[in-house]
């Protein structure tokens, strides 16, 4: 069964855009990015920022808002069984010339994984001049990585 992804979030002001590959089932059914609660991205924004976390999701919105955070994923729909990035099937890419063309402040594409680079270059390869950082995941499943070595990579976004 196909599955659409989020629109993205994103406003004027916007600096730096944050993708991800496609939102898990969890993230889905929430109806908010980064919905499960196993995946870390919530917390690693708010200690890259130093900032206490916030529960409520509009929230953390309006925090990435005042940091010039936007978010969207590489997929606009694809078909997947779960949530493992492995299991995407006939993907629709997102259009990206049309988002860096609307919302020209944007400066910094940030993969929020290694996979969603590979996938953003294997599908759309053109950066469009913006500086590129790859960060480790934020995925519950990626634990090989300690949580402050991740914060430390993540830092670098700012």
């Amino acid at each position: 069964m196909m599955k659409a992804a989020f629109l993205p979030f994103i406003d004027s002001e916007s600096e730096i855009l944050i993708l991800g590959t496609f939102p898990s089932e969890k993230s889905l059914a929430s109806n908010e990015y980064y919905g499960n609660k196993q995946n870390q991205f919530w917390k690693l924004i708010y200690d890259v920022f130093e900032t206490e976390y916030e529960a409520v999701y509009s929230e953390r919105l309006l925090f990435l808002k005042e940091n010039k955070i936007a978010l969207w994923d590489v997929f606009q729909t694809c078909e997947r069984k779960g949530s493992l990035d492995a299991n995407i099937v006939n993907p629709e890419v997102n259009n990206f010339e049309k988002l860096f063309a609307k919302y020209p402040n944007l400066n910094k594409i940030v993969f929020s994984s290694k996979n969603a680079y590979t996938f953003y270059r294997k599908n759309v390869g053109n950066y469009f001049g913006k500086e590129i950082l790859i960060m480790p995941s934020t995925s519950g499943l990626y634990a090989s990585m300690k949580y402050q070595d991740k914060l430390e990579v993540w830092k670098t976004i700012r």
